[in-house]
C-alpha cells in the first residue's frame, strides 16, 4: 500500500484527490509526516512548492506537482531536484488533454498552407495565472510538432468568469481547412485521477524530470 502525502490537501484540487485516495485499498492519505510518504503530490501555491521541493528532495521522495504559475526561479530549483527524485512537472494532468496534444500532432502534420492559430481558454474567476499553464503547454507543443513551420501566428486569449474548471478551445485558420478542437473538464476530478495514475508509475522511474506524457503513456 503507497502512503500518499497530498500538499494542498485543503484546496479544490486537493479535496478531490484525498475524497478519491480514501477510497482506494492500495493507496491512503498520510499528511502526518511527509518523511514516511512513497509519493507527494502537490497542488498548492508557488511559495508552498519550494518548500516541498526541498523535503522531498532531502527525503528522496517521488514527487508530482500540478501546481501552476510557477515562476522561472522554482522551475530550476525542481530541474536540479529531479536530478536526485522523479519529479512529474505538468500543469493539466488530464486524460483528455493528452488526447487533444495526439489530435493537434496529427493535424500539424497534415497541413499544408499558412495557417493562424488561436488558443482560447476559460477558467474560474478566481484562478489567478493568466494565460493558464495548460495554454502555455499547447502552445510549446504546437510550436515543436510544427515541423513544417506552417504555424504563421498563435494568439492566445484568457477568460475568467464563473467556476468554470477549464475550457481549452484552439482554432486554426487557412484557406483551406480551417479546425477547431476543444476540451472542456467537468470536474476536478479529472486532475486528481490523472496524478493518481502517475502515483502508481512513478515510483519505478529514474531520478529525472517527467511530463505527464511521459508516464501514463
Amino acid at each position: 500500500m503507497l502512503k500518499v502525502f497530498i500538499n494542498g490537501s485543503s484546496g479544490k484540487v486537493g479535496t478531490s484527490l484525498s475524497r478519491i485516495v480514501n477510497q482506494k485499498s492500495d493507496l491512503y492519505v498520510n499528511n502526518k509526516d511527509i518523511s514516511s510518504a512513497d509519493v507527494v503530490i502537490d497542488f498548492s501555491h508557488p511559495d508552498s512548492t519550494t518548500q516541498i521541493i526541498q523535503q522531498c528532495s532531502s527525503n528522496k521522495i517521488p514527487l508530482i506537482i500540478g501546481t501552476t504559475g510557477l515562476k522561472k526561479n522554482i522551475l530550476n530549483e525542481i530541474k536540479k531536484a529531479s536530478e536526485l527524485i522523479p519529479i512529474v512537472l505538468a500543469s493539466n494532468m488530464s486524460i483528455g488533454i493528452n488526447q487533444l496534444k495526439i489530435n493537434l500532432e496529427k493535424y500539424l502534420q497534415n497541413i499544408e498552407n499558412e495557417t493562424t492559430c488561436v488558443i482560447e481558454e476559460t477558467h474560474h474567476a478566481k484562478k489567478i495565472d493568466k494565460p493558464s499553464g495548460t495554454a502555455i503547454e499547447i502552445n510549446n507543443f504546437i510550436k515543436e510538432f510544427d515541423k513544417k513551420k506552417n504555424i504563421s501566428s498563435i494568439k492566445t486569449a484568457s477568460i475568467r468568469k464563473g467556476d468554470i474548471f477549464g475550457i481549452h478551445k484552439i482554432t486554426f485558420q487557412n484557406k483551406e481547412n480551417p479546425c477547431v478542437f476543444k476540451h472542456q473538464t467537468l470536474s476536478r476530478d479529472v486532475y486528481a485521477n490523472g496524478a493518481l495514475r502517475c502515483v502508481l508509475k512513478i515510483s519505478n522511474k529514474s531520478p529525472g524530470l517527467y511530463n505527464f506524457e511521459d508516464v501514463i503513456n
